[in-house]
C-alpha cells in the first residue's frame, strides 16, 4: 500500500496538521521539524496528493495541454519546450492529444477540470466554443496557442501566419517560380491565414492562383500522401508547392521520389514550421520557422499571470517566423 499522511505523521512523531504545514509550505515549523518530516517523507517514498490539494483550494502545479496530434512534429516539438517551462517554475504539464476528435476533446478537457489543473492551454480548434466558454464562466485560467479565434474572447500567444504564408510565396517568386500551388490545413484557422498571406504575395504581383492549385489537407500522413497525388496529377502542373506544414511537405517530397519527380528539378517545395522533419527531409526542406521555444516561453509566462491575476486584461502575444533555406527549392533564373 501507499503511504499516507498518517503513516509520515506516525513516524515524525508530529501530528497530521504539521505534516500538512509541511507539504504546503504554510504556517509556523522549526526548520529542525520540517527537515526531520521531509526526511521520512522520502524515506517512505510519501507522494502527497495533487487532488487533495486542490479539494482544500491549494495550487496542484499541473497545466493542462490540448493539442490536436501528438505525432505531429510540430505540437511535439511545442510540448517538449512547454514541459521544459513549466518545470523551471515548478509545474508538471498533462498533454491530451485529441486525434482530432470532438468527443475526445471534451473528455480530456472534463478529465483536466477534474484533475484540478491550476490552467489551461489550448492548442485545438473545436467547432464549438461554447465548451470553452465554460471555462470563462468557471474562471479557470486559460489561453489559446497558436490559433486565434476572433469569437472567442482568451489570452492570445500565436506566430504571425498571415505573414509567414507571404514570406513562403514571396520566397519562391524571388526564386522565379510564377506557378505555385498550396497545400493547406484549411480546416484550421493557421492554415487559412497561411493561405491568406500566400495569396497576397501571389497578387502583388498580379498573379490569381488558379483554383485547382489550393489543394485542403488535414497535416496527417494519409491525407498528405491524397494531397501529393492531386498534385501530381494536375495537368498544369505547378513548379513549386508550399505545404503549411512541414509534415505535408514531408511527405509530399517522399511521395514525388515514388513517381520519380526529382525535389528540387522537376518540383521545388517550401514548408511550414521547422521542425525536425525539415532537417531529415531529403533534400533538406526550406520552411518558415515558427519560434517554438519563445512561444512555450510566452505561454508558460502568461498563463502563470493569468493564474496570478485572473482579471489580468487580454493580452495577444504574435511573433513573427522566419525563413531557414535548405534544399528544395530550384531558382528558376539564369
Amino acid at each position: 500500500m501507499k503511504p499516507t499522511i498518517y503513516d509520515v505523521a506516525e513516524k515524525a512523531g508530529v501530528s497530521i496538521a504539521t505534516v500538512s504545514k509541511v507539504v504546503n509550505n504554510s504556517g509556523r515549523i522549526s526548520e529542525k521539524t520540517r527537515n526531520k518530516v521531509m526526511g521520512i517523507m522520502r524515506e517512505l517514498d510519501y507522494q502527497p496528493s495533487s487532488v487533495a490539494a486542490a479539494l482544500t483550494g491549494k495550487q496542484t502545479y499541473t497545466i493542462g495541454v490540448l493539442v490536436p496530434d501528438i505525432s505531429n512534429a510540430f505540437f511535439a516539438e511545442v510540448g517538449r519546450a512547454l514541459e521544459n517551462n513549466a518545470r523551471e517554475m515548478g509545474y508538471a504539464i498533462i498533454m491530451c492529444s485529441t486525434d482530432y476528435q470532438i468527443e475526445r476533446e471534451q473528455e480530456y478537457l472534463d478529465l483536466l477540470l477534474k484533475k484540478q489543473v491550476d490552467g489551461i492551454i489550448i492548442a485545438t480548434e473545436p467547432e464549438d466554443w461554447k465548451v470553452y466558454k465554460n471555462l470563462q464562466r468557471k474562471n479557470i485560467p486559460h489561453l489559446m496557442f497558436s490559433i486565434d479565434n476572433l469569437g472567442f474572447s482568451s489570452h492570445v500567444v500565436t506566430t504571425d501566419d498571415v505573414r509567414g504564408g507571404y514570406m513562403a510565396g514571396r520566397y519562391l517568386l524571388d526564386k522565379g517560380h510564377t506557378d505555385i500551388a498550396i497545400i493547406a490545413e484549411l480546416n484550421r484557422a493557421s492554415g487559412r491565414m497561411r493561405l491568406e498571406g500566400f495569396k497576397q504575395s501571389l497578387a502583388n504581383e498580379g498573379i490569381l492562383l488558379k483554383e485547382e492549385w489550393t489543394v485542403h489537407a488535414m497535416s496527417t500522413i494519409d491525407d498528405a500522401k491524397v494531397a501529393a497525388r492531386k498534385i501530381f496529377s494536375l495537368k498544369d502542373r505547378p513548379t513549386a508547392v508550399f505545404a503549411s506544414t512541414d509534415l505535408i511537405a514531408a511527405i509530399l517530397i517522399n511521395e514525388a521520389r515514388k513517381v520519380k519527380i526529382r525535389i528540387p528539378q522537376d518540383l521545388s517545395i517550401v514548408g511550414f514550421d521547422n521542425t525536425i522533419y525539415a532537417e531529415l527531409a531529403d533534400p533538406g526542406l526550406t520552411t518558415i520557422a515558427q519560434p517554438k521555444e519563445e512561444l512555450a516561453h510566452y505561454a508558460i509566462d502568461q498563463l502563470l499571470k493569468l493564474m496570478k491575476d485572473p482579471k489580468m486584461p487580454q493580452q495577444r502575444i504574435m511573433l513573427s517566423p522566419m525563413l531557414v533555406e535548405r534544399n528544395s527549392v530550384r531558382s528558376l533564373k539564369n
